[in-house]
């Protein structure tokens, strides 16, 4: 009986250690399973860290080339109008000076006009004088007429003049309007020239930042798939290999299992032959 109960305890205790060691086994491969997610998602959140960290860097440096090239636009743009403005004041200045010189002029001509005709109605009136003088009464009537005649020709020629010269007057002023008129036309078609250029180069610009973005985007995103592919693949693979260790673990542990089942089989049967000869000698006895 004490035999019995120790192979039975032997037996059971066999059954135990088997447990044992194959909840030892669960427990290791869960282990191992745990261990290898988080090292898995500790790769995933370094990568992904690194990916944002680099796409703040080149946001942050789109914006910084954004921001100088704005302040190079306006400057060029300022600088631009500052030579206009010069240019349009040196015109003005030029044009000024030219108004004046043709003023002095036409005042010029017009005095010595005047001061000659002045000259000669002073000579007339005293030749007149010298004539009414020296002749008779009776010639003094024609004479006045004479003078007459002569006063009302330069009265007319003095309108003629006057109107001559404010005619010009108002031909240049029409002049100088029109060709300011057709300049100022002039330069808000180039304005509008210039505004359609820059925004047909703004929005060509902006599409082709657009396509590289575009293209970019793609590009990581095909880049992302592949790697997903990549540790989908690994984590398989990983998964296939622990999967073959351990059935060929089990398949290690199912023989020694067998191989002691039929070590204690072969040793109870010894025991069994050496109890049974040592009865059979007593009974001989």
């Amino acid at each position: 009986r004490s035999f019995y109960d120790q192979k039975i305890l032997r037996k059971a205790f066999g059954r135990w250690k088997e447990w044992w060691t194959v909840c030892r086994e669960r427990k290791l491969s869960l282990r191992a399973e745990n261990h290898y997610r988080h090292f898995l998602c500790g790769l995933i959140l370094r990568a992904w860290r690194a990916h944002v960290c680099q796409q703040q860097g080149e946001r942050n440096k789109y914006c910084v080339a954004e921001s100088h090239a704005k302040k190079q636009k306006l400057l060029r743009t300022w600088q631009c109008w500052l030579v206009y403005v010069d240019v349009q004041r040196t015109k003005r200045g030029m044009q000024s000076v030219a108004l004046a010189f043709r003023e002095r002029s036409c005042l010029r001509v017009a005095w010595a006009v005047w001061r000659r005709q002045h000259y000669q109605k002073c000579t007339g009136h005293q030749m007149n004088i010298l004539a009414l003088q020296h002749w008779a009464q009776s010639l003094q009537f024609r004479a006045w007429l004479q003078w007459r005649e002569l006063y009302l020709y330069c009265q007319n020629e003095k309108q003629k003049e006057t109107r001559a010269v404010t005619h010009h007057g108002h031909w240049e002023l029409r002049r100088c309007l029109a060709a300011w008129l057709g300049y100022l036309n002039l330069h808000r078609g180039k304005k509008h020239q210039n505004e359609l250029a820059r925004e047909f180069q703004r929005s060509r610009t902006l599409r082709r930042c657009f396509c590289d973005w575009r293209l970019l985007l793609e590009c990581k995103r095909r880049i992302r798939a592949h790697q997903r592919d990549l540790e989908k693949q690994a984590a398989r693979i990983a998964l296939w290999r622990v999967f073959a260790h351990w059935k060929h673990y089990v398949v290690l542990c199912v023989e020694e299992s067998q191989q002691r089942e039929l070590a204690e089989e072969h040793y109870r049967q010894h025991l069994l032959v050496r109890a049974l000869s040592c009865v059979g000698w007593k009974g001989l006895w």
